[in-house]
């Protein structure tokens, strides 16, 4: 077992489920025993996949990071973000946030990094490829798991390691998340 969850918390998991079974989700699929790896969830297109995503990870108290606007970050709620494995980011900087990434697996044992390729909630033409390149630059293999709305179910798929054939990778990838659901489908990006 990697070293990759937090101690039991009987109210932050009491929580995780109470919110998933009155929005009548579940979880299907195993995360790895893998101390390093970086999570994709996708499709992010709906302010509830983040509701989802802390229910998830409290129900399996999955010690993950990730990223968000700084702006989520500010009075009253920005300690409670922090507390939940967030790191704000300002997208109005020059600041690499990919080399920040691969220099925390670097310094960790032991690090869940989970990132929404979208990096938004509204229609993009493409993905941001920094998961790519912090797995790439981490030597870190990525956990496909995918929100699917249709069947209501969060669903943790294969631990894929990418090969430097973005091309070829990004097609892989994108075959897994065809048959999954978002919230709004209109804004999903599936590489076409």
């Amino acid at each position: 077992m990697s070293g990759n969850y937090l101690p039991r918390n009987l109210l932050a998991e009491s929580l995780g489920h109470a919110a998933l079974k009155l929005m009548g989700w579940r979880i299907e699929g195993t995360l790895p025993k893998l101390d390093r790896y970086i999570a994709i969830g996708a499709h992010h297109t709906s302010n509830w996949d983040f509701v989802i995503f802390i229910a998830f990870k409290f129900v399996l108290r999955l010690n993950a990071r990730w990223f968000g606007k700084h702006t989520i970050f500010r009075p009253p709620f920005g300690a409670l973000m922090r507390a939940w494995g967030g790191i704000p980011i300002r997208r109005d900087r020059q600041v690499n946030t990919v080399e920040q990434a691969i220099q925390a697996f670097a310094e960790h044992r032991q690090f869940v990094l989970v990132l929404s390729p979208e990096g938004t909630r509204k229609k993009v033409e493409r993905w941001k490829m920094g998961f790519y390149h912090i797995a790439m630059g981490a030597n870190v293999p990525l956990v496909l798991a995918a929100l699917d709305y249709q069947n209501k179910r969060v669903f943790i798929g294969p631990t894929f390691w990418p090969t430097g054939d973005e091309a070829a990778d990004l097609k892989t990838i994108f075959e897994f998340y065809r048959p999954f659901v978002p919230k709004k489908p209109e804004y999903a990006f599936y590489g076409d």
